[in-house]
C-alpha cells in the first residue's frame, strides 16, 4: 500500500510540473502577441504622422519633355588598334642613320650587339647558301622600302637565314649617287630578325648588294 502511495505521488507531482510549464510557455505566448501588436500599432502611428505632415500628395503632371540618356561612348575598335600597331612596329623610317653602327671596313658590314665577329667573317666568305633574294632596282623610295618590309615577312614565313637584297650601285638616278644603297642599309638595321649584313662578293653583286643574315626561327 505504501508504494501505491509513493507512485500516486510522483505522478501528481509529474503532473503539477507540466502544469506549469504549459502555463509559462501561454504566458510567453502572449507577451510575444502583445508585443507583435505593440510595434504594428507604433509603425501605423508613425506612418500616420508622417502623412498627416506631409499632406495630400497628387502625381505630378506629364510635362512633355523626353528623358534623356547620354549617348553611349563610341566601341573601341580594338582590332584596329592592333593592326596599327602592327604596322608602326614593322614600319621603316627614313629618319634612321646607320652609319655610326657600320663597321669601319670598305664593305660596311653591320652586326646586332651580341653578334660575334667570326659570323660577320663567316658571312663574307659565304658560309651560308643564300635561299632568297630582292632586286630594288628602279623602284622609288616608297616602292623599295615597302617590298624590303614585304619581302622580310616573307622570309620569316620560309625560316630562311641567308638572304641577297640588290640594291644597285646607283650608276642609273641622279648625279650617280647610289641612294638606295645608303636607305636599304637603314632599313636592315631598324627590321629585329636582321642580325648582321654585309656587302656580296663579286659574283653575288659586290657593291651593289648586301647579304643579309636573319634569326634563327624556334
Amino acid at each position: 500500500m505504501q508504494v501505491n502511495t509513493m507512485t500516486t505521488l510522483k505522478d501528481f507531482g509529474a503532473l503539477k510540473s507540466l502544469s506549469k510549464e504549459l502555463k509559462q510557455k501561454e504566458e510567453m505566448r502572449k507577451a510575444a502577441e502583445a508585443e507583435r501588436k505593440r510595434r504594428e500599432q507604433e509603425t501605423q502611428r508613425e506612418a500616420d504622422l508622417f502623412r498627416r505632415s506631409i499632406g495630400e500628395v497628387k502625381p505630378l503632371a506629364a510635362h512633355g519633355k523626353a528623358g534623356h540618356t547620354p549617348a553611349p561612348p563610341p566601341p573601341v575598335a580594338r582590332q584596329r588598334q592592333a593592326d596599327e600597331e602592327a604596322a608602326l612596329k614593322e614600319s621603316l623610317s627614313d629618319e634612321f642613320s646607320v652609319d655610326t653602327l657600320l663597321e669601319s671596313d670598305e664593305a660596311l658590314s653591320y652586326a646586332r650587339t651580341g653578334i660575334g665577329s667570326d659570323v660577320l667573317r663567316k658571312l663574307r666568305r659565304g658560309h651560308w647558301v643564300i635561299q632568297g633574294q630582292l632586286d630594288l632596282h628602279g623602284m622609288r623610295t616608297d616602292e623599295a622600302r615597302e617590298a624590303l618590309g614585304e619581302f622580310l615577312r616573307e622570309t620569316g614565313k620560309r625560316g630562311w637565314r641567308c638572304v641577297r637584297v640588290i640594291h644597285g650601285k646607283g650608276l642609273g638616278s641622279v648625279n650617280k649617287k647610289p641612294v638606295l644603297k645608303n636607305k636599304v642599309r637603314n632599313w636592315l638595321v631598324q627590321k629585329d630578325e636582321v642580325i648582321a649584313f654585309c656587302q656580296a662578293t663579286a659574283p653575288d653583286g659586290g657593291a651593289g648588294a648586301l647579304m643579309v643574315l636573319l634569326k634563327a626561327q624556334s
